[in-house]
């Protein structure tokens, strides 16, 4: 079973505490995780290694020591078998997301997946409802993009040759030599916390600092547009529900709400909103977008919302939209340059100082 770690820096619960991202805690199926001083907190004697969590985190802040996806996306692809079991090749059903799903399943022209241990399975049920909802919102997407295959399940109970192995007590003390001792330690300490039964908390310092300002595209999302690129294109880009596609979106701007306070685009994990030298517009690149819903947790006007559709040509010809532009002039105050979307004369730094020294010297009211 894998050791379940999180990198506290590519979360985004950790870029803003409004952040209302709990989707690693809704598909737990033990109920291994739950949000703690506002970053998940993971029990390792409850988590059962599904991988579920890591399938479904928009910025691939949780991670299997024992599965990777990306590795395991390319060994699947050199064989030419293309059943997917947890007694095969991978922890779980659960295990891959959206991604990986439609991306594999057009290169293998469809796939197949063992659901014939799920009955037996402690987690099962659980696993087996999220995941048909999955394979149902891939199969959308496939056949919307004309795909040859689609993602189909099997009930064949695939069970592994049984491997015999013969040891001696040499064995034993041959883990000891000099030169293995550093990965007896390792396994050893990676045993002890795998059966640690309390939740592990996960905080973020001054040593994340970069990471968090850095913007990231995750792997899935690296696979997904190159294996895009060597499949035919879709006689018709169609327009397809937005509910439909979940790791990706497109969005709206308000103008008439948009107050141009910067948070969207600089708090955004990806880059996926963007602005310029100026600070005079908002642009948005679905290629990026990862659906973390972050934009929308930080904008208190609430200009900036999720379209109903998606067009699937952001797929096979992506394109930066441009949400909003705004008038820049200089602030009366302070002098600087600052983005002025409903001709305001100071800058939103001057007049929160401004208002907070009226409230100090009880002017308000």
């Amino acid at each position: 079973m894998g050791l379940l770690t999180l990198s506290p820096a590519k979360c985004v619960r950790a870029l803003s505490t409004n952040s209302m991202c709990t989707l690693c805690t809704e598909v737990c199926p033990t109920n291994a995780i739950l949000i703690s001083n506002r970053l998940p907190s993971i029990n390792q004697a409850m988590c059962v290694g599904c991988a579920g969590c890591v399938a479904l985190c928009p910025t691939e802040a949780l991670h299997l020591d024992d599965f990777n996806p990306t590795e395991f996306f390319f060994s699947f692809l050199s064989d030419e078998e293309n059943l997917l079991s947890c007694q095969k090749n991978i922890p779980c059903i659960a295990s891959l997301g959206n991604e990986y799903l439609i991306a594999l399943s057009g290169m293998k022209k469809g796939l197949r997946v063992d659901i014939g241990h799920c009955s037996q399975c402690s987690i099962g049920e659980k696993v087996l409802r999220e995941f048909k909802s999955r394979v149902e919102n891939v199969n959308y997407a496939l056949e919307a993009i004309e795909s040859e295959g689609d993602v189909q399940f099997v009930v064949e109970g695939y069970t592994a040759e049984e491997e015999t192995l013969t040891k001696d007590r040499r064995d034993f003390f041959k883990t000891f030599h000099v030169h293995k001792l550093g990965a007896v330690k390792a396994n050893f300490e990676r045993e002890i916390q795998l059966s640690t039964d309390e939740f592990i908390a996960h905080t973020t310092d001054s040593s994340h600092t970069q990471e968090l300002r850095t913007k990231k595209i995750t792997d899935r999302r690296k696979l997904f547009f190159t294996t895009l690129k060597r499949l035919q294109k879709p006689s018709v880009y169609h327009v397809v529900e937005g509910d439909k596609i979940s790791f990706t979106s497109q969005k709206l701007m308000d103008e008439s709400k948009c107050t141009a306070c910067e948070l969207c685009y600089r708090i955004c994990p990806t880059g996926a909103l963007s602005s310029d030298m100026r600070n005079s517009k908002i642009d948005f690149d679905p290629f990026l977008c990862v659906k973390c819903h972050l934009c929308h947790d930080v904008c208190e006007s609430n200009a900036i919302t999720v379209s109903s559709s998606y067009n699937l040509k952001e797929w096979y010809e992506p394109s930066v939209q441009n949400l909003v532009m705004f008038s820049v002039r200089r602030c009366d105050e302070c002098g600087l340059v600052f983005s002025s979307p409903h001709g305001e004369p100071i800058c939103r730094r001057c007049r929160l100082e401004e208002e907070e020294a009226m409230e100090l010297w009880g002017l308000n009211q």
